[in-house]
């Protein structure tokens, strides 16, 4: 009979699973009639597995309900949501065992005509992450269609401005009067690399000025690593200058980045495209701050695995993309090729010459 717990109104079931163990499982509803349904049918599928070793048969609508509530506290949770309705357009009602490559493909058809191939990719990769965590935690012995058929894609885009035209972006958005925080937000975000969402997030107990540090901790980056960021001096006046500014009209704010009351900045979207219009500055995104910061580095010849540890880049081949602006590099390295070839010719002269007055 299906129970609550004191901290939650979602009905929970219990029953015993064919070895006997006892299982308690979350109905993921608050309606009881719903729950009652619920318990039965998993008691009626346990029953079957035990008596005739039947597997029941797993929807596809089935598989997303159990892994989108298993996986909620996901920071991609909503994305994935907006990807379960367009999966759930094309495989909706279907039983998960009756779906192939066929399928796939035909999905893959239908959503090219409309989207990316990166699009693609990220929705099929939800539905091959669903299926492998039923697999794994749940038992289900269910096919996975979707591996092996990630479309190509293009290379990773970089757009990234020179230090004039990015001067000129940060004395235009000095002078938007409806964006006043915009000029010291994008000076950080040149000086730091940080994503847009980690510095508007930013507090002040993540902010060592002693040590001219910036905290990230683990839930605040996109790859779940917690990371250090140091400061430069510009990028140190732009802190000292927020808080001057906490203390002039809210010191009780928590935020880096807030307004008179103290109030978190949400995006800063339309104050950036405007001043990117007013300089002439076109095809150029907030997140690309991120890639000019790195595209400097790289130009001024910091290695790549150094960019790729201030960026918070889970793997070198991220930062890989940058390389191309560090020509000297390369050149460097293949001329070490010269003195090798030099001194292997000037070797065989020699040895040449040897064998003449041996004769």
């Amino acid at each position: 009979m299906p129970y609550k717990r004191k901290d939650s109104p979602i009905w929970w079931a219990s029953y015993a699973d064919p070895s006997g163990k006892r299982v308690r499982r979350s109905t993921g509803t608050s309606d009881r009639k719903e729950a009652d349904a619920l318990e039965a049918k998993w008691k009626l599928e346990t029953y079957r597995l035990k008596q005739w070793n039947e597997q029941p048969a797993r929807t596809f609508d089935e598989l997303m309900l159990a892994y989108l509530m298993a996986t909620d506290t996901k920071k991609s949770h909503l994305k994935d949501l907006q990807r379960t309705t367009r999966l759930r357009g094309f495989f909706g009602g279907r039983t998960m065992d009756d779906l192939g490559p066929t399928d796939v493909r035909g999905y893959i058809a239908s959503r090219k005509a409309l989207v990316s191939n990166s699009t693609v990719n990220r929705e099929l990769a939800l539905l091959s992450s669903a299926i492998n965590w039923a697999r794994k935690e749940c038992e289900w012995d269910i096919p996975n269609p979707v591996s092996g058929r990630k479309l190509k894609e293009p290379e990773g885009r970089v757009r990234w401005l020179t230090p004039e035209d990015a001067g000129r972006l940060i004395q235009a958005a000095s002078e938007l009067r409806k964006a006043p925080h915009l000029s010291a937000f994008i000076r950080l975000a040149l000086n730091t690399g940080c994503r847009s969402q980690e510095i508007l997030g930013l507090e002040w107990r993540r902010v060592d000025l002693g040590a001219r540090l910036i905290v990230l901790e683990a839930e605040h980056t996109k790859s779940n690593r917690r990371r250090s960021v140091p400061l430069n001096d510009e990028a140190f006046r732009v802190i000292l200058e927020r808080a001057r500014f906490r203390a002039q009209h809210c010191p009780d704010s928590q935020w880096v980045f807030c307004n008179r009351f103290g109030e978190r900045l949400g995006s800063l979207k339309k104050g950036f495209w405007r001043a990117c219009e007013l300089t002439g500055i076109s095809d150029f995104r907030i997140h690309d701050l991120r890639h000019t910061c790195a595209a400097w580095l790289v130009s001024a010849g910091v290695p790549l695995t150094e960019v790729r540890d201030l960026l918070g880049h889970s793997t070198v081949k991220m930062t890989e993309r940058y390389a191309h602006l560090a020509p000297e590099n390369i050149r460097a390295a293949v001329a070490v090729l010269d003195g090798l070839s030099q001194s292997g010719h000037a070797t065989q002269k020699a040895r040449k010459k040897k064998e003449l007055r041996a004769a």
